[in-house]
């Protein structure tokens, strides 16, 4: 304990000097024992395994979305489902992550992690007009791995729907996100929710916000060394292809608690690496996390003075910012994606192929721009627009797009739209996310042929109508 303690006040002097930049490289944790009621051994007060738990199920329950038969295991298969959504008194197995050949994962189960778990509990159950029905995002859920269940591999041809991707896409923004961003860095950093001079709670080795700030870390999703890898090697660990990145300590195993970079963070990382702009999302989230935490713990157990704690309050704003930003890059990068697929799709090649590809990409479109609306902020005009543009379905090859879905699951296609006019919305998307979130990295961006596009269907318009 006193070695970790010697390089946590050096940690704290050298921040105290040269700012918050200074940390730059230090991974998140181990922060000393400052709760002075626990009198047990442990000596690192960081705990988030609940949150790389939740993560587990998350990935788990994306993988099962493409286990449908087309109907007749839909109930075994949506009861599976719902046990990795709700919980289970099972110990669940992990299905995704696992290891693989040159990348073993330390845990098999969900409860060698964190035990009695779960998604529904923490899910965003404000309204999601983006979904048809105006349900709450907690209803719109259930809806999805329904039908997910009762697909062919998670995958409807004929409305435009990718179950695995909707679902994860739109879960990465309705738990981690708005826990994170509208919980733990909003009502609880205030001074009379949980505390820093009391434990979090009777018997924890950890104060109140230590373990609030340690929380909405762990929904980030970042490996604690995440900050002494490049994009390259955190997109790498994320798609278990690094183990030399991954396993910082060295012990040949991937500890799931630890060492894996999960949703939020690969997506951060995949914006530093794939954008045609240098950014760093990654660095600037993960530093304002480390810093916060060390500022929480040079209080040494004391109450937060009021200047303490506007400092943490401006560290949560720094990371509320940058990681709604990375969902809005990431639904900037899919509206591009969407729109080359169209350009395929039109030229009549492998059509069943090009399809699949239009389907899954529209799928994180859509699950990003409703995760962007599970947030702190409000997002008003911005979310009408979006909803509007990107549509309950996409556009499909004969004209017509998802409407509505009754109060029997069954789907309506009442909307028209050419595939053309759908290219100028996803150009219309990108432009709209550019503008709105001041997006620097601009993967696919495409939003250069807007102009043409819409001057040369304005033409044909016209001409029709001559």
């Amino acid at each position: 304990m006193l070695k970790s303690k010697l390089k946590f006040t050096t940690a704290l002097a050298v921040l105290a000097v040269a700012g918050s930049a200074a940390l730059a490289g230090e991974v998140y944790g181990p922060f000393p024992i400052t709760e002075k009621s626990y009198s047990g051994d442990k000596t690192n007060s960081v705990s988030y395994s609940g949150q790389v738990a939740r993560h587990v199920l998350h990935d788990s329950l994306k993988a099962l979305a493409y286990k449908g038969d087309g109907g007749h295991n839909a109930a075994a298969l949506e009861a599976q489902m719902l046990a990795y959504f709700n919980g289970s008194d099972e110990d669940l197995p992990i299905i995704a992550p696992t290891s693989k050949d040159g990348f073993p994962i330390k845990q098999t189960t969900v409860n060698e992690i964190s035990k009695g778990k779960n998604i529904s509990g923490k899910f965003y159950k404000g309204a999601m007009p983006a979904w048809p029905g105006n349900k709450s995002g907690l209803d719109v859920m259930l809806q999805m791995i329904s039908m997910a269940a009762a697909s062919e591999q998670g995958y409807d041809a004929v409305n435009g729907f990718d179950y695995g991707q909707l679902i994860s896409k739109f879960t990465l923004g309705a738990m981690p996100y708005s826990q994170a961003v509208d919980n733990y860095l909003d009502e609880k950093l205030a001074a009379d929710n949980k505390p820093n001079d009391k434990p979090y709670k009777d018997g924890a080795y950890y104060t109140g916000k230590e373990h609030v700030w340690d929380e909405a870390f762990g929904y980030f999703g970042a490996a604690a060394h995440s900050v002494n890898l490049d994009p390259n090697q955190n997109y790498g660990v994320a798609k278990r292809k690094d183990l030399a990145a991954a396993d910082a300590n060295g012990d040949g195993v991937v500890d799931l608690k630890t060492e894996y970079v999960f949703g939020p963070a690969y997506y951060a990382a995949g914006a530093d690496k794939g954008g045609t702009k240098s950014t760093d999302y990654m660095g600037t989230i993960f530093g304002a996390f480390r810093d916060g935490r060390a500022l929480i713990a040079s209080a040494d157990g004391a109450a937060l003075t009021s200047e303490q704690r506007a400092q943490l309050v401006g560290y949560a704003a720094t990371i509320e910012s940058a990681w709604e930003q990375v969902l809005a890059e990431a639904a900037f990068k899919y509206a591009g994606s969407v729109y080359k697929d169209i350009n395929t799709l039109k030229s009549g090649e492998d059509q069943d192929k090009a399809l699949r590809a239009y389907v899954k990409h529209w799928g994180e479109l859509k699950g990003f721009t409703m995760a962007l609306q599970t947030g702190k902020s409000n997002l008003g005009a911005t979310a009408f627009d979006l909803n509007w543009l990107v549509g309950f379905g996409p556009a499909m090859l004969d004209g017509k797009m998802v409407s509505d879905i009754d109060a029997d699951g069954n789907v309506i296609r009442g909307r028209e739209m050419s595939l053309e006019d759908y290219q100028v919305n996803m150009l219309k998307v990108q432009k709209l996310l550019k503008d709105t979130f001041g997006l620097k990295s601009l993967a696919n961006d495409a939003t250069a042929d807007l102009a043409a596009l819409a001057d040369k269907l304005g033409a044909t318009e016209a001409a029709e109508t001559d």
